[in-house]
């Protein structure tokens, strides 16, 4: 077995494997408590943290009730409202809906929470391929400074931050010892 990717000295550990597998499992409970039927659920990851943490959801979903509801994965970089912005081109990822949008209860998954503009982009890109019944938002962390009125059904912590602070995700799927960091810039913007 090979060791986990080391991250750097200076990042401060907020969340550790056992409170993210916490996490993870409570929220999957929330999710099935919320409706009973799993009839029409779904779970959509956003790249690339999302998608890891949206797979985990499923996969404890179907540890649970015996029934393995359809994943998907978006990609949100054409929907994003700051393309062209930057001196950099975006690089396209996969998007993959395999099951009917149009109906279903979609539970969107994301890593983390800061300003909802990722989640703005995400819902512009599901509607794209149908009309869910409800779209219900899972983060494993919400870190505050909302620029838009989002808010998460299903949240794994939340975690007060600076505006000018990072929050990083790392997962064993990323070679890494799963945690949740901290990491501090120079003062506010």
């Amino acid at each position: 077995m090979t060791q986990p990717k080391h991250v750097p000295r200076e990042w401060k550990e907020m969340l550790d494997t056992e409170t993210i597998s916490r996490c993870i499992s409570r929220m999957s409970y929330e999710i099935l408590e919320q409706e009973g039927d799993i009839s029409r659920l779904a779970i959509v990851g956003i790249k690339t943290g999302g998608e890891v943490l949206g797979k985990r959801i499923q996969q404890r979903i179907q540890q649970i009730e015996g029934t393995l509801v359809p994943f998907g994965v978006i990609d949100i970089t054409l929907y994003r409202d700051d393309i062209g912005v930057s001196e950099t081109y975006p690089t396209i990822k996969d998007t993959d809906l395999p099951f009917r949008v149009t109906g279903s209860r979609i539970i969107l998954v994301d890593d983390v929470l800061y300003t909802g503009r990722t989640i703005r982009a995400a819902l512009d890109a599901i509607m794209d391929f149908g009309r869910p019944q409800t779209v219900e938002l899972a983060v494993l962390v919400d870190r505050g400074h909302r620029e838009l009125p989002i808010r998460p059904d299903f949240v794994g912590k939340n975690v007060p931050t600076s505006k000018s602070d990072m929050v990083r995700l790392r997962v064993s799927e990323m070679g890494y010892q799963d945690a949740v960091y901290l990491v501090h810039r120079g003062g506010d913007r």
